[in-house]
């Protein structure tokens, strides 16, 4: 396959904007430093799964500062998908939710969408998926590629392994977000390994989660008796 260096080199000579999702967490923000040393124009995105939730709009502000780069905000596909089904919902909110039909876009079609808001058709989608990162990311990157034309998808530091995502955050002095601190990872989900550290840490970003899902402590009162 075609290794992620030479795959950067020529995003870089074809002189076009490349998107990229950009999640806050240690891959991405590898990706969007390995793509502005080839000196490629990138255009941030980032997908919310909670709205307004202080710690991440701090943090994304930080890289906004950090890479003097506005980063767009928009709905993750997750949150549409957790209110259609209803996800720590009380019985009383059951209607106005089904009633609502919203839509549950996907990756591709967010990226579309960005695309011709923009005005940038045809540039391609980068993420920081890491092929050693788990088995099924291996299989999925022998299977498909690193470059997937068709969706024009590309993982732009595919081969990269964890000690090149330190290093490369090490030389340009770039550090992670505040919740690696609470649970090693960025934000990622609504179970009791994030929502329990943010209701310790940020007690009103937990707030904000359940004004969104107020179920949700029922999770962290569940988890808390087993423990």
């Amino acid at each position: 396959m075609t290794s992620s260096e030479q795959i950067r080199a020529e995003l870089a000579a074809d002189g076009k904007p490349v998107l990229l999702g950009f999640s806050r967490g240690k891959d991405s923000l590898a990706a969007w430093l390995a793509m502005r040393e080839a000196g490629i124009t990138v255009v941030p995105y980032h997908l919310y799964l909670v709205p307004g939730l202080r710690f991440i709009d701090d943090s994304r502000k930080f890289y906004e500062d950090f890479f003097q780069t506005p980063i767009l905000d928009l709905p993750h596909p997750t949150l549409y998908r957790w209110l259609n089904s209803l996800l720590f919902q009380p019985p009383e909110r059951a209607a106005v939710i089904e009633a609502a039909q919203l839509p549950e876009p996907t990756y591709e079609e967010m990226a579309d969408m960005l695309r011709e808001d923009l005005g940038l058709a045809g540039v391609w989608n980068a993420d920081g998926v890491r092929a050693a990162d788990s088995p099924n990311r291996r299989m999925a990157m022998v299977t498909h590629g690193p470059k997937r034309e068709q969706l024009r998808k590309v993982s732009i530091v595919w081969d990269w392994r964890i000690a090149d995502v330190r290093d490369a955050l090490k030389r340009h002095n770039c550090p992670l977000p505040p919740e690696y601190e609470w649970f090693g990872r960025s934000f990622d989900g609504m179970d009791f390994r994030f929502l329990d550290p943010i209701r310790q840490h940020a007690p009103d970003d937990y707030q904000r989660i359940l004004d969104w899902f107020p179920l949700a402590d029922l999770e962290v009162f569940r988890r808390g008796l087993a423990a």
